[in-house]
């Protein structure tokens, strides 16, 4: 089996980020220590991976763009051919309604289709982008709202009213 970024991004959210007992592993600042890569190794990802994906890690890290105002719209987003490309249409729809909900501002949608671009993937469905948006809102400093209600997303198939 291929592994990929969001293959080791989703072993990290499970094992440190998603740990009842807390986070064990800090994703504003990402550390590539020997235990935890030894750790990512033995699970069976290769060092490529487990570098690549502290890269991705790394530049959301530097990206945190300063939230707007409750309530303020950003601009209309027009998508590009390659983000087209790359991501489904439920993915698409997906974030366009996270941001009319009030979920994500125009500068965290930018920021999710950043590193959802920066997967290395050839498409990004709406699962996969729905686990890109859950690590951007637990980057996001107040954001925890979103993220809760995020994280209740992510087992359903159709989401859930924002009220």
């Amino acid at each position: 089996m291929k592994e990929s970024i969001l293959d080791v991004l989703l072993y990290l959210f499970e094992h440190h980020l998603g740990a009842e007992d807390g986070p064990t592993f800090d994703l504003a600042a990402p550390t590539r220590s020997e235990p935890l890569v030894a750790e990512l190794q033995y699970a069976g990802f290769s060092p490529m991976d487990i570098r690549n994906t502290f890269d991705w890690l790394d530049v959301l890290a530097r990206q945190r763009p300063v939230s707007s105002q409750p309530g303020q719209r950003g601009p209309t987003r027009v998508f590009h051919a390659s983000e087209l490309e790359k991501l489904d249409v439920e993915a698409r729809g997906f974030l366009l309604y996270l941001e009319q909900q009030g979920m994500l501002d125009a500068d965290q949608r930018e920021l999710v289709l950043d590193r959802a671009l920066a997967l290395d993937q050839e498409t990004v469905d709406l699962d996969d982008l729905k686990w890109v948006v859950l690590l951007v809102l637990f980057n996001q400093p107040g954001s925890e709202a979103a993220y809760a209600w995020m994280e209740t997303q992510m087992f359903l198939d159709a989401p859930e009213p924002v009220h």
